[in-house]
């Protein structure tokens, strides 16, 4: 995320977190239909790897612009730890999944599962997660499991696999990028997307050609280059820093929000037809946004509401921490 987004006066930085939430909420949710044209004619392996060695590029310039050092040895192999489980491991099984015959509306509600992972790992690393969130991530899931009766969501076993590991993949980075020392965010990004990057390039040589890419279609090269800008200079960016700036659960709510979209793209461009369990699924969505976004000023009015409520609680769990 540019500077511009550090070190803001409160409201300013209020601002700064609505703006990059709505990015990761809307983009992100449209990646999966775009990934799903890309694959129609572009290797799997190869199309994630130029798309993150590109971006690793210009977010380099755009860092050494900044005036950014470059990263210490440390940092470096920091930085590849973080970009091999998302960018190798997590955005290659997703590729994988959906070139197996996983749909972009299946592939987004699996990803559900992500904030999950992530509340678990902040909660083993010590960390507090509010009861709130936990409310908010269940709600969430449920909404999103409810989503994923919309449409013909088939699937075989191998896809199934890679679909679910990705989001734990992507978990495992997330919280890693919040425990292990980075550059500056700017740099973090490059370094973080250039490894990952040249890791998929090293795999992709072996088994797909570079030939390959002469007979992509020009659809799949404009589906690429959303992929590039938005899926990933943008809205990957704008995740990264409100992994350093918010709450695991608040960073992770996109994953409740992407099917929804998803869902809506492929209604407007894929021709989907929805069904009744949409209505239902998204006012659990709703209400889990509502939980995660508002937990503590929730509990405030539960407090004020109820003298008991403190009691209700189960022995040596404070009101305001999970466990």
């Amino acid at each position: 995320m540019p500077t511009i987004f550090n070190a803001q006066p409160r409201a300013q930085r209020n601002w700064a977190v609505a703006v990059a939430l709505l990015l990761v909420y809307v983009v992100w949710g449209t990646t999966y239909f775009a990934i799903g044209i890309a694959l129609t004619s572009m290797p799997p392996l190869l199309m994630n790897a130029i798309r993150f060695l590109c971006a690793g590029g210009v977010m380099l310039l755009i860092a050494v612009w900044q005036g950014h050092a470059l990263p210490t040895r440390a940092q470096w192999r920091n930085s590849a730890l973080v970009g091999g489980l998302m960018v190798f491991l997590a955005m290659n099984f997703i590729g994988f999944a959906q070139k197996l015959g996983i749909g972009s509306g299946l592939m987004a509600t699996v990803v559900t599962t992500m904030p999950m992972w992530l509340a678990l790992w902040s909660r083993w690393g010590g960390e507090r997660v509010p009861v709130t969130s936990w409310i908010g991530l269940a709600l969430g899931v449920v909404g999103a499991l409810l989503l994923a009766l919309e449409g013909d969501f088939s699937a075989t076993w191998l896809g199934a696999l890679l679909a679910f590991g990705a989001p734990l993949a992507w978990s495992v980075g997330s919280y890693a990028s919040r425990k292990l020392s980075l550059p500056a965010p700017a740099m973090a990004s490059a370094a973080q997307w250039f490894a990952g990057g040249a890791m998929g390039l090293v795999v992709a040589l072996w088994f797909e050609p570079l030939s390959a890419l002469g007979q992509v279609s020009a659809r799949s090269w404009a589906a690429w280059i959303y992929l590039l800008v938005f899926g990933t200079l943008v809205a990957l960016n704008a995740y990264l820093w409100l992994l350093q700036n918010t709450s695991a659960a608040l960073a992770g709510s996109y994953s409740f929000v992407n099917p929804a979209v998803a869902l809506l793209v492929g209604v407007a461009l894929g021709g989907e037809l929805l069904t009744g369990w949409v209505f239902a699924a998204l006012p659990l969505i709703a209400a889990a946004l509502v939980f995660i976004l508002y937990g503590p000023a929730l509990q405030r009015i539960w407090r004020r509401s109820s003298p008991d409520a403190q009691a209700l609680l189960p022995p040596g769990v404070n009101s305001s921490t999970g466990g």
